[in-house]
């Protein structure tokens, strides 16, 4: 069992920073589970917005997400450079290929944030981003255990550090519910991909 704290661990990094306000890029997955995450790390780094999201199907929930996401951020005030990816659903249906009926949270959702923070690693090394990091712990449905042991593992391969997290600790994911509230956003009722929307798997 995984009990290493990721929030005590995020913190320690942020601490150790002192004035300084280093580049990191944040995989956003929605608007919703991106408002608290802003909200949290503003403060401590400039910020780029990555919407790399292959697997949201169909399209058009695609942009919803997109769209919403860069409403919150200038609604926020958030000071932060929106970073946009192709929208490669080729690349996720590849990857999940075989792996249709895996059960939630198992080997497809496993392939599907490695895909997501491989494509982070690298762009992040590209922006000139000293960390990487994902709004995806805020979930209570996603192993931070898992999400985190991956992002180490990418970050030492591609060369950029990956901020440990777990936003969904110390309120972070009833502070999530709380600013879609505010900032009247968009709450989608499945994760993402075609599968998870056929299992009926919300997000949160």
């Amino acid at each position: 069992m995984n009990n290493i704290n990721y929030q005590r661990k995020m913190e320690d990094v942020i601490n150790r920073l002192g004035d300084r306000k280093p580049r990191l890029l944040l995989q956003c997955c929605c608007a919703p589970c991106a408002s608290a995450v802003l909200e949290r790390l503003a403060p401590h780094f400039t910020l780029g917005l990555y919407f790399y999201n292959p697997n949201i199907a169909p399209y058009e929930e695609y942009l919803i997400r997109k769209e919403e996401l860069c409403r919150l951020v200038g609604e926020m005030g958030i000071e932060a450079e929106l970073i946009d990816a192709l929208y490669d659903s080729d690349g996720f249906y590849a990857m999940a290929k075989g792996l249709e009926d895996a059960p939630e949270g198992g080997s497809r959702c496993m392939g599907c944030f490695d895909l997501r923070l491989s494509a982070t690693a690298q762009a992040a090394k590209d922006w000139g981003a000293e960390y990487f990091c994902t709004t995806l712990s805020i979930s209570p449905l996603k192993s931070a255990g898992a999400i985190n042991a991956i992002g180490e593992r990418i970050g030492q391969q591609v060369g950029v550090n990956w901020l440990p997290s777990d936003f969904k600790k110390k309120g972070g994911y009833q502070r999530s519910i709380e600013l879609s509230r505010q900032y009247r956003l968009y709450r989608q009722n499945y994760c993402g991909c075609e599968f998870s929307r056929r299992a009926g798997v919300s997000i949160f």
